[in-house]
């Protein structure tokens, strides 16, 4: 699967991914954007596809449903119901502590739509599994994945979130003027 991932996304796309998922991190949450786009979701599944890193991602409780249902979930995907928030957080941080290995994969704005701040989730549930951050900005315009180096959540919020925004403040996603 990952020649074949490998010819269509780099070759036929004409797809670069810089850098990659270090292979002795076995647990990590991954923030993807700008997620500007449904063409976010294939470019992303085909990055993990490329890489080699068995991400999970969580997604609106309706993409879960037939005919494409079956699809998303052998994809990696579980399907969350975003009108409780049954404490969402603490639910993925003991999956996180009930696994040798799971990597959690999010968009940072949890919409496609432009938002004024983004969710905070993702901060949270690495700081609460104890686990590093990885970036990925999706840069449509130079068709380029760029993931970043493992980042260690401090105990500094608002220097954590500096990091996060700075690393993906020059990335064009498909649609720029909704990041």
């Amino acid at each position: 699967m990952q020649q074949f991932a490998k010819f269509i996304f780099l070759r036929i796309w004409g797809w670069k991914i810089e850098n990659t998922v270090p292979g002795h991190i076995k647990k990590c949450v991954i923030i993807a954007a700008p997620h500007t786009s449904w063409q976010d979701f294939p470019v992303g599944i085909f990055t993990k596809w490329v890489c080699g890193f068995p991400a999970n991602f969580i997604g609106k409780a309706s993409i879960f449903k037939p005919p494409f249902g079956f699809l998303f979930k052998a994809l990696g995907g579980t399907p969350v119901d975003r009108s409780k928030s049954a404490n969402l957080v603490d639910a993925i941080i003991d999956i996180f502590n009930s696994k040798d290995q799971f990597i959690l994969a999010l968009a940072p704005e949890g919409t496609r739509r432009k938002v004024a701040t983004w969710k905070t989730g993702f901060y949270f549930i690495a700081k609460g599994a104890k686990v590093p951050v990885i970036m990925i900005g999706l840069d449509f315009e130079h068709k380029k994945v760029i993931i970043s180096e493992p980042y260690t959540i401090t105990e500094d919020k608002e220097k954590d979130f500096k990091v996060f925004y700075d690393f993906f403040k020059d990335i064009k996603g498909k649609h720029p003027e909704r990041f």
